[in-house]
This record gives structure tokens, sequence and C-alpha cells, in this order.
């Protein structure tokens, strides 16, 4: 048996391999960020098996592979190039990262479905739609240590709000006239 029928997607790994290293990302952290199991993106890395359509562009997408290099990992998985995105294929056009963009709009939500597993935790804010269903706002990936420290700093000042809340309001019923 050759090594190419053990390992066929073996240049399409080093390259996912040279990505994340770029990174300084492990396995681990790696793998949770866009959810997959780290021996599923170990076997990816090995050459072992190819990473799905949808996989592949979270990959692509949470290393930040410039364009040639997203085409290139596409066409090493042998897939079509109709399903990267049209800013992607054109590199003459600069695309903005998205990561980088500022964006100061502020996203309500009603509701958040928390995952938690080895790798981290994945919060997906939902907001209630004119249908009922809730319509995902946005998703939000961290370490296991980073959520709980959120955690922390959310009580802190959910707790600072409450007690400057009471001493304003204990400070304007000082400040009233009495009523006879």
């Amino acid at each position: 048996m050759s090594d190419s029928n053990i390992t066929p997607y073996r240049p399409l790994g080093r390259q996912l391999k040279e990505l994340r290293t770029r990174l300084n990302e492990s396995l681990a952290e790696a793998s949770g960020a866009v959810e997959i199991d780290v021996r599923e993106l170990a076997s990816f890395e090995l050459g072992k098996a190819k990473p799905s359509e949808e996989v592949l562009l979270l990959l692509i997408s949470h290393f930040g592979a410039k364009d040639d290099e997203a085409v290139g990992l596409w066409e090493l998985a042998g897939y079509g190039t109709e399903k990267i995105p049209v800013a992607r294929m054109d590199n003459t056009q600069s695309v903005a990262n998205p990561a980088s963009a500022v964006d100061n709009r502020v996203l309500f939500t009603d509701v958040v479905d928390i995952m938690v597993n080895n790798y981290g935790v994945v919060m997906n804010f939902l907001q209630s739609g004119p249908s009922g269903s809730p319509q995902s706002v946005v998703r939000v990936g961290m370490s296991r240590e980073h959520a709980a420290s959120v955690l922390k700093v959310l009580q802190q000042t959910l707790s600072q709000f409450d007690k400057g809340r009471l001493r304003r309001a204990a400070s304007s019923d000082s400040n009233e006239i009495p009523k006879n």
C-alpha cells in the first residue's frame, strides 16, 4: 500500500498546519475555534481526511488565509471554485479583514444558547423574530478560562451598577421636599 493511499490529502494538510502554526495556535485552540474535534483537525493536517466544504470555509476564515491561499486550499481539497466567495477569488480587490473592521452597532438579544465542551465555550445569541422562531444575531466562541473571566467581569459590573443605582435612588429620596 503506497503512502498516498494512507494520506491522500497530505498537501492540503501541510497547508492547514502551516496556517495554524503561523497563528501560533495549538490543535485544540484551532479546533475549538471552528467547533470540530481536535482529532478531526489532526486527521486533516496529517492528510488522512479532508474537511467538508463548510469546515474548510471555517478554517480558511479562522486562519485568515490570503486569497491565493484560500483558492489553493479549496483546490487541494478537490472542491469546485463556485463556492469560494467572489471577493476571495479576485486578488486585485482589497478585502477588508472582518476581524479588524470596527462595527459599533449594538445587537440586542433575548435568548442565548450556550454550548460547552473540552475545547471551549460557544455562545449563540438569538433574537425572537416575527415568525416567533429565534434568529441568530451573533456567535461568540472562547476558551473556558476566558469564559470564566468574562462571567466574573459581568457579575462585578452588574453588581457595581446595582449599587450605584441604589445610591442614586437613596440620594434622590433624601432631596425630595416632604409633602403635607
